[in-house]
């Protein structure tokens, strides 16, 4: 069963925060954005770097923006990109989704991206974002479903990677197929009114391809996943070096194409 203190596999490695960085509002939280509006408070929860957070905040102006992370280094982050595009209606705080620091009925939209599977008890999580979401409001979360991933060319290493993954995280207390259990999630949390959807993302061009590709090879190799994976006797060294030959041999491959898959939810207040 989960642990409600699940480790966050990836940690904040340099090549974590690139991935972090490269998400918006239009290619991260597309389903969201038909019911934000104009003077709407928002909790962004989860908020790393703060990207989506700061589009959510010129979106909602004048209406308060809260983001909010476990980290407070990344944090120290997400308020210099905020800072830079003159945003005054964003502010940042360390908080623990189990157990948010803000009274009941706070917020008009509460979000979080790629949070649930990190969390050892997503329904609690769910249920803690509904009390600070005030009547009418929504609580939207979106999650990556990784055995639903695809790519070509079958590259070897690159099916190892998948099922090495899956066992860090799940031995760390997370869920790296969320995606799927979303909807089931939001009903078991109490929810009734709740339209669930998916969306993908799509690497296949070149640029796409080196980018994803680099940043997951060196996540294999230098990331607090990786350290979790030693250490955890789920691979050693040298097949951490082999998975991330294949991710380097896929991203210089022509007709590479891979899809990440997400669930989605929207749930009404």
């Amino acid at each position: 069963m989960p642990r409600p203190n699940a480790v966050y596999t990836h940690g904040h490695h340099e090549s974590v925060l690139r991935s972090h960085r490269w998400r918006t509002a239009a290619n991260s939280a597309a389903y969201l954005l038909p019911a934000l509006a104009p003077g709407l408070s928002v909790l962004d929860v989860g908020c790393g770097p703060g990207t989506i957070t700061a589009d959510l905040a010129a979106l909602v102006a004048p209406g308060e923006v809260v983001g909010v992370d476990r980290a407070a280094d990344v944090l120290a982050e997400a308020r210099s990109a905020a800072a830079g595009r003159g945003l005054g209606n964003v502010r940042f705080a360390r908080a623990d989704v189990l157990a948010l620091d803000f009274p009941d009925d706070s917020f008009d939209v509460v979000h979080a991206h790629q949070v649930l599977q990190h969390i050892g008890d997503p329904v609690a999580a769910l249920r803690e974002m509904r009390r600070v979401c005030r009547p009418g409001g929504v609580v939207a979360a979106r999650d990556a479903d990784y055995s639903s991933m695809a790519w070509y060319p079958l590259v070897p290493g690159l099916d190892d990677w998948l099922g090495l993954y899956h066992r860090v995280a799940r031995a760390g207390g997370g869920e790296p197929d969320a995606g799927r259990r979303l909807l089931a999630w939001a009903r078991e949390a109490g929810f009734t009114d709740v339209t669930a959807g998916a969306d993908v993302w799509c690497f296949a061009t070149e640029t796409d391809r080196a980018w994803w590709s680099d940043l997951w090879a060196e996540r294999t190799t230098g990331s607090a996943y990786a350290r979790l994976a030693v250490e955890g006797g789920h691979a050693d060294r040298a097949e951490l070096e082999r998975i991330a030959a294949a991710w380097r041999e896929w991203g210089g491959r022509p007709d590479g194409w891979f899809s990440v898959p997400h669930g989605e939810i929207l749930c009404r207040t």
